[in-house]
Parts: structure tokens; C-alpha cells; sequence
């Protein structure tokens, strides 16, 4: 098992600016965890809508919340496909998407919670945040809500142990 001290993956990544940043962790998805996650949503779809349509229910309230259910879980799940093609990257100054979405900068993680009775994604971590910031979310990768940011879902549970191992020297470090 890697320890904090030596990143898993040996790398750079391009700064706002232009110049190349070394890469302390990376997070990706899991390529099964991905598919039953994506897959689990669009039956769960498919089915409240074939409920709907099959065996209609007598109040035409049930009817329309059954199908906005259903569509809203095939949404969902189109947007976890998408949102879970690309993983996360953490450098010294800022935790990032690949895409370049900035999650947290550095300076601003007060806390990382990977606790048993810690409110966090699955095999993930939440991070608390200084001040709050804007509310985003990538569907099975990552959410942000006013100061907390979730990090996991259907990525590696070892991949996001030792970010978080590493998030954890970086705020030591800088305390």
C-alpha cells in the first residue's frame, strides 16, 4: 500500500498559467463500479416507467410522479456516464477535475473527514472548506455544497484513501 510520501502516478498537469505542475494523487473511476452504478439508475428508470405505463395507477398524480421518477433516474444516469469519463487531480495548490474544474484549492481545506460515521461518498472523503463556495456536482465522482466538498462514489477505494492521506500531510504541512 502507498503511503503519503510517494504519489501514485508520476505526471504533470498543465497550471492556469501554462506551466507543467507535478501531480501528487490522481483519482479515477472504476470501470465496475461505473457500469453498475450507471446501470442500477437506468433500470431503476426503466422500470418505475414501464410501472407506470404497465399498470397505471389510479390517481393521475401517482401517473405523473412515476414518470417524472423514471426520467429523472435515465437523466441521472446519463449524467454519471458522462461526469464519471474523467477523474480527479490533486497538486499542491488545487484539487481539480481533468476536465479543469476546480474543486477545492488547497489553502482552503480545513478538514478531510474519511471517518466510519463521516457524511461522504462511498469509499470516499468529504473535505470542509474554510468558506463556503458554489454549489456543483459530478454525479458518482463528486459534489460541492457550501463548505463541504464530496469526493468518491465509483472510484477506486485505495486511490481515494491515499488523496486523502496526502490532503491530510498538505494541511499539516501548511498548519
Amino acid at each position: 500500500m502507498p503511503d503519503a510520501t510517494e504519489p501514485p502516478l508520476t505526471g504533470r498537469v498543465e497550471s492556469p498559467v501554462g506551466e507543467a505542475v507535478p501531480v501528487l494523487a490522481a483519482l479515477r473511476p472504476s470501470p465496475p463500479r461505473r457500469l453498475l452504478g450507471v446501470a442500477l439508475l437506468a433500470s431503476l428508470g426503466a422500470v418505475l416507467i414501464w410501472l407506470a405505463l404497465a399498470i397505471p395507477p389510479g390517481a393521475l398524480g401517482w401517473l405523473l410522479a412515476l414518470l417524472a421518477a423514471g426520467v429523472a433516474a435515465l437523466w441521472l444516469a446519463v449524467r454519471m456516464w458522462q461526469a464519471s469519463t474523467q477523474g480527479l487531480v490533486l497538486t499542491r495548490e488545487v484539487l481539480r477535475d481533468e476536465a479543469g474544474t476546480v474543486l477545492a484549492r488547497v489553502e482552503e481545506i480545513r478538514a478531510v473527514n474519511r471517518g466510519v460515521f463521516a457524511f461522504k461518498p462511498a469509499g470516499g472523503f468529504t473535505l470542509s472548506l474554510r468558506a463556503p463556495a458554489a454549489r456543483a456536482w459530478a454525479p458518482g465522482l463528486w459534489w460541492r455544497l457550501g463548505r463541504s466538498v464530496g469526493v468518491g462514489g465509483v472510484t477506486h477505494r485505495h486511490e481515494a484513501r491515499y488523496m486523502a492521506e496526502v490532503l491530510e500531510t498538505l494541511i499539516k504541512e501548511r498548519n
